[in-house]
Parts: C-alpha cells; sequence; structure tokens
C-alpha cells in the first residue's frame, strides 16, 4: 500500500514538516509542568493550539463546537487536511474508508459540570470514541467504512492495519488512517511505581536510567491507496506499506496490564511474512520504547526472537523511539512512529533517539542485532526497509514494515501557459492560500500544479485566479502582479469564478500529470474553549 499523504499535529510542531525538522534536530519537546508534588508526574508533550478549530469552516456553530471533543475537532482538520494533500479532496471522490483510534477524555464532564442544561445525546455526540470516525465520514462525505479502534497505546497502527485489509478486500478505494490522544488542560498524572510514567519527567527508552514515559497529546493521520493505483494515477508516494500484522498476547504473560515476548514476536514474524522480507533487509526499527523497567527488555526480546527466524547478524539494524522526543501519545503513538518512520525511509535519514547513554543491563544487545541510534545519520544502502511496533496495554499488539517508494512516474509537458485555480470560504483565507502557494509552487512543474488544484481540491464560493507560463510568471501573479493571457483561459478562468461547471480535464487531454504538493485549506482556527 501506498502512503499518499501524512498530516498531523504535534508537541512543538503544528505540521508533518516542523515534526520532521524536530526530529532531525534532536529537539525534545516534552513541557515540564512545574508541578512541585512529588508524587506526580512532572512533564508533558503539550500540544499547541489543542483548543483552537475551524468550526465555520465544518458548519458549526460557536456552541456546536464547544461540545464537540477537540481530539474529535483536531482529527476533522487532518481528516480533510490529509485527503487534499493527498490530491482527492475534490469533488469526484474515490470511496474512502475511515480507520481511526481515539483516547478516552474527560471532555464530557466538563460538558456537563459547564452546561448542566445540556441534552445528554449532545454531549454523547460530541464526545464519545464511537463517533470519532463517522464524524469524518460524514462531515467528508466519505462512503467507505468507517471504524473506531480501540486497543489502547496500539490503536492507530492496527487502524492502519484495518485500513490495508480494507484496501486489500476492495471495500474502499482510499484509506484514511490513524488517530488522536489530545488533552487541552495538562492533566495531573500521579506517579505510580507499577505504571509507565516516569517520576523525572523524562523518557530515556533502553538506558539503564530510563525509568518510563512521559504523556502527550497528538494527531497523526495517513492516505493509504493501492501502490498500482497511485503509482499510475501520478499520486506522490512516501513510502510503501509492505505488509501489517496484528495479534493478542492472550494469556502469555504474567499479567493483563504486562507485555509478552511470544505474542509481540509473533506478529512481528507475521509481518515479515505478510511483506515478504527477511529480518536481514531491515535496517531500523521504530519501536514502541517507553523505557519502562519490564517493557523496554522484553520489546528488544521479541525483536530478536522475531528476527532470529531469518537472520543471525549482529548490531546491524538500529532502534528508535519518538517517545523521547514527544512523550507517548497514548492512541496516537503508534501512527506518530509510522509518520516518522516513513520520513526516515523517504529521506534517508535517521534521527537520533534522545536520552541514551547506557544500555538497560535487562537488554542483551551485544548478541541482537539491533543498536540503539544516538546520533542524526544518513540512512546508507539501499532498498531502505523499516519496521513499526506498537504494543497495547491489554496485549494487542500491531507491527508494519515500510519500504521505499519506486520512482515516480514520468510526465508529459511542454511549457505552455497554465490555468490556477483558488478557492476558499472567505477572502482573508483566499488570501492567505494564494500566498502560501507563492511560497511553495517552485521546483514543480506548473502544469501538475494546476492540475492539481483543479481536479484534487474543493471548489468554495470564494474563488480567484491566475494564468502564467512559468514558474516565476505564477509568483508574481499570485502576489498581484498581471499578465498577458490566452483569452480561451482567461474566459475559463472567468467561467469558473462566476460558478460555472468546468471540465477541467480537457486541459490535459494527452498528458500524464503528477499530483503536486501544493498547500491545503489554511484553517481559521479560534479557540473553543469548555
Amino acid at each position: 500500500m501506498a502512503v499518499t499523504a501524512m498530516t498531523g499535529r504535534f508537541p512543538g510542531a503544528s505540521t508533518v514538516a516542523e515534526f520532521w525538522d524536530n526530529l532531525l534536530q534532536g529537539t525534545e519537546s516534552i513541557t515540564l509542568t512545574g508541578t512541585t508534588e512529588s508524587d506526580h508526574v512532572p512533564a508533558y508533550g503539550i500540544l499547541p493550539g489543542a483548543d483552537e478549530f475551524d468550526a465555520e469552516f465544518f458548519g458549526y456553530s460557536p456552541e456546536e463546537a464547544l461540545i464537540i471533543d477537540p481530539q474529535q475537532r483536531l482529527l476533522l482538520e487532518c481528516a480533510h487536511e490529509a485527503l487534499e494533500r493527498a490530491g482527492h479532496g475534490g469533488p469526484e471522490r474515490l470511496t474512502t474508508g475511515v480507520f481511526v483510534g481515539g483516547s478516552s477524555t474527560d471532555h464530557a464532564a466538563k460538558v456537563r459540570e459547564r452546561l448542566p442544561s445540556m441534552a445528554e445525546s449532545k454531549v454523547r455526540l460530541g464526545s464519545d470514541l464511537d463517533y470519532l470516525s463517522s464524524r469524518i465520514a460524514y462531515k467528508l462525505g466519505l462512503s467507505g467504512p468507517a471504524m473506531t479502534v480501540l486497543t489502547a497505546c496500539s490503536s492507530s497502527l492496527v487502524a492502519v492495519h484495518l485500513a490495508v485489509q480494507s484496501l486489500l478486500s476492495g471495500d474502499c478505494a482510499l484509506a484514511i488512517a490513524g488517530g488522536a490522544s489530545v488533552l487541552v488542560d495538562v492533566p495531573r498524572m500521579r506517579y505510580d511505581p507499577d505504571g509507565i510514567f516516569s517520576r523525572h519527567g523524562r523518557c530515556r527508552p533502553f538506558d539503564a536510567n530510563g525509568d518510563g514515559t512521559v504523556g502527550a497529546s497528538a494527531v497523526g493521520v495517513v492516505v493509504l491507496r493501492p501502490l498500482t493505483e497511485a503509482h499510475a494515477d501520478g499520486d506522490h508516494i512516501h513510502a510503501v506499506i509492505r505488509g501489517t500484522a496484528v495479534n493478542n498476547d492472550g494469556r502469555a504473560k504474567i499479567g493483563f496490564t504486562a507485555p509478552s515476548v511470544s505474542g509481540q514476536a509473533a506478529a512481528i514474524r507475521a509481518a515479515h511474512l505478510v511483506a515478504g522480507v527477511d529480518a536481514g533487509e531491515i535496517g531500523y526499527v521504530e519501536t514502541h520504547g517507553t523505557a519502562t523497567a519490564m517493557g523496554d527488555p522484553i520489546e528488544i526480546a521479541a525483536l530478536t526472537r522475531a528476527f532470529r527466524d531469518s537472520t543471525d547478524g549482529v548490531g546491524y539494524c538500529r532502534i528508535g523511539s519518538v517517545k523521547s522526543n514527544i512523550g507517548h501519545a497514548d492512541a496516537a503513538a503508534g501512527v506518530v512512529g509510522l509518520i516518522k518512520t516513513v520520513l526516515c525511509v523517504e529521506h534517508a535519514m535517521l534521527p537520533a533517539s534522545l536520552h541514551f547513554e547506557r544500555p538497560n543491563p535487562e537488554i542483551d544487545f551485544g548478541s541482537s542485532p539491533f543498536v540503539v541510534n544516538t546520533r542524526t545519520q544518513p540512512w546508507a544502502g539501499s532498498p531502505r526497509i523499516a519496521g513499526v511496533n506498537a504494543i497495547g496495554i491489554g496485549g494487542t499488539n500491531a507491527h508494519a514494515v515500510i519500504a521505499q517508494a519506486p520512482p515516480p512516474r514520468p510526465t508529459s509537458s511542454a511549457p505552455s501557459p497554465q490555468l490556477l485555480v483558488l478557492s476558499a470560504r472567505t477572502e482573508q483565507a483566499l488570501d492567505r492560500l494564494a500566498r502560501l502557494l507563492a511560497e511553495q509552487v517552485a521546483d514543480q512543474d506548473l502544469a501538475d500544479v494546476a492540475w492539481t488544484l483543479q481536479t484534487g481540491r474543493t471548489h468554495h464560493a470564494v474563488r480567484r485566479y491566475v494564468v502564467a507560463a512559468s514558474v516565476a510568471e505564477a509568483v508574481s501573479a499570485l502576489r498581484g502582479e498581471t499578465h498577458a493571457a490566452p483569452d480561451d483561459l482567461v474566459a475559463l478562468g472567468d467561467r469558473w469564478v462566476a460558478g460555472e461547471p468546468v471540465d477541467f480535464t480537457a486541459l490535459h487531454a494527452g498528458h500524464q500529470r503528477r499530483r503536486a504538493r501544493v498547500p491545503t485549506y489554511p484553517f481559521e482556527r479560534r479557540p473553543h474553549t469548555m
């Protein structure tokens, strides 16, 4: 399956690009909460703008927006953004499924406390996790399966697995998959020596001083499509999901919340078999990596057991954990790890896993295939193949195998004037969209940009167009300069601005186009705080 788009909101980063830059810089985006209580966890991965939402864009009144849980609001925005980023946000949509995981929050309790006269049915519609996926399907007009997944920390990677299975079965032609875990108020988490959270507020995966993880809020979404169709249709392909697997530990562990070597190893081994890869080909694994005394040794033991089915190699596969950067995003943790791994594969870079100094003495790295990646470095060699691990409390394990994308399909176009169409719900949003496009259009094929804007975006009521024969001309036109333009394109643009139906595909007859990486809708987000 091709990964054709990724969006998200992360501690310290409001976009995937910012998230990747933070990873490359070795940034820790965990905030000390200032608590002086020794029995409380003193840090959290805070999500900037968690209470903000463009309610009007999605047809909600401010009062309605208040009732909706922020994680539902942010996931809805990210799903819309992902669909546009994939180039499939236009009026002619593929049958699209929605598969997302979510976390329990205190939002419903806040609504009941502050709006005591609110009907309970409305409170539940705004907060219950049942509606996390179906709200997206309803608001975006998506008619494939819509499923909410609840397997604790592995929820979003299990959602990706279900999306892959749905695409394989033909239930949908395109899939949105991911998850969210969002708390607007920084939680006061009491330290539990038998729990997963660090007393010191720092996540040190696989380190001798590791004492647990730190909580975090995050949202992550990927768009998936069968590889042959995505490639033939000119979709941008970040990487390829070669195989996924999901299972449960059953009773093969010491307790309900404990992890299991045999359970995890079986899921990893199954994913390798589905992907058709030898463990010796895998150069990186994004681990679950919570830095707990029990979890880290069991995870490495499970990975080693699975790898030993097909390799005797030692110290060749690098591992890391994004939890050292942002904390543990609960139901969104799996997709956050997936997004990081796809970026690693796409850009041939391995960001450092932070805070590793001395190995946990319970982990035998010396005889394992693994070494902690302690510095940001290029990923040498090809093909680049990676694994992503997610482990849910309660025993549901998920693993995915990620590989490089094939070279993009060649385009066929000669320089010629192109009609670039832009639309929004407000003049302010349209002005911002034009500025963003002027900043991002460089180094792209102008015909691909025109095609993506014409066919891959919803056409809103407030409209504008420019005609340009080169990228430089497009940039100046987007910034307000006027240029001579062919009469036929001007007439077509005028018809479109007037709201008349236009068949843009006729402009590209006989040409192969690729979906360009152009700006998505610039939401006008405002606080909606309960």
